[in-house]
């Protein structure tokens, strides 16, 4: 632990521990909060799930609240996929520009490419339990695209792509043993071996692929304005 009071991670180039995984899902923000107020399981850790189930009401309200405006609720839908793939708003509408003159719909095409984010391929495929874990391990460049060390999380993998772990023991045996506990359903678009640790990309996930639930054509005139 720092003198700031923040938990310290490993440089780089440094073996993980148990602490590691344990630091790689502590978000600054109150993740539980970010639940309730947008109804929805944003963020996987056993806390922020509990108090979605506890209170699925938003913080600080007690009764029934107001309903919101278009203008909200498109709003609301895009914090959804904000704080769900870990994206800035550029980033967002970087995306949203990448696939807007392309022919067929939008909003699938947007979160089309928010899937085949590397850390979200990650989280998919079953090497970590949230993607803030998945983020921080491609950051620290525990993970490789065919055969080359990857460490941009927002990469945008391709049908063929084959994702590995560094070839170090320790942090083989970190996600592996991560692995073991994990109860993730590996979506048809990507195939995951259990015993080497090697996830491939087969394909474009499509409308009834994607993780999250989400209202995205709203999010889509929303971004056009």
């Amino acid at each position: 632990m720092s003198a700031s009071g923040q938990a310290s991670t490993p440089a780089p180039n440094s073996i993980p521990t148990e602490e590691f995984f344990r630091a790689m899902s502590r978000y600054t923000g109150p993740k539980a909060r970010i639940n309730r107020r947008l109804g929805a399981l944003i963020y996987e850790t056993h806390g922020a799930a509990k108090a979605l189930e506890r209170r699925d009401n938003p913080p600080g309200m007690h009764m029934k609240g107001r309903k919101l405006s278009d203008w909200g609720k498109a709003s609301a839908e895009k914090q959804k996929i904000k704080h769900f793939y870990g994206l800035g708003e550029r980033q967002l509408r970087r995306y949203y520009h990448m696939v807007v003159s392309k022919k067929g719909n939008t909003g699938e095409q947007l979160l089309s490419l928010c899937e085949r984010r590397l850390d979200n391929v990650i989280r998919r495929a079953g090497f970590t339990k949230t993607r803030p874990q998945a983020r921080q391990g491609v950051t620290h460049g525990h993970f490789y695209v065919n055969g080359i060390k990857v460490t941009s999380p927002s990469y945008l993998l391709r049908p063929g792509d084959v994702i590995t772990i560094k070839p170090k023991e320790p942090i083989f045996n970190l996600y592996k043993a991560a692995q073991e506990v994990s109860s993730t359903q590996t979506p048809d678009w990507i195939t995951f071996d259990s015993e080497s640790l090697r996830a491939t990309v087969q394909g474009l996930p499509g409308p009834g692929e994607f993780s999250l639930p989400v209202e995205v054509n709203i999010v889509v005139e929303f971004l056009a304005r």
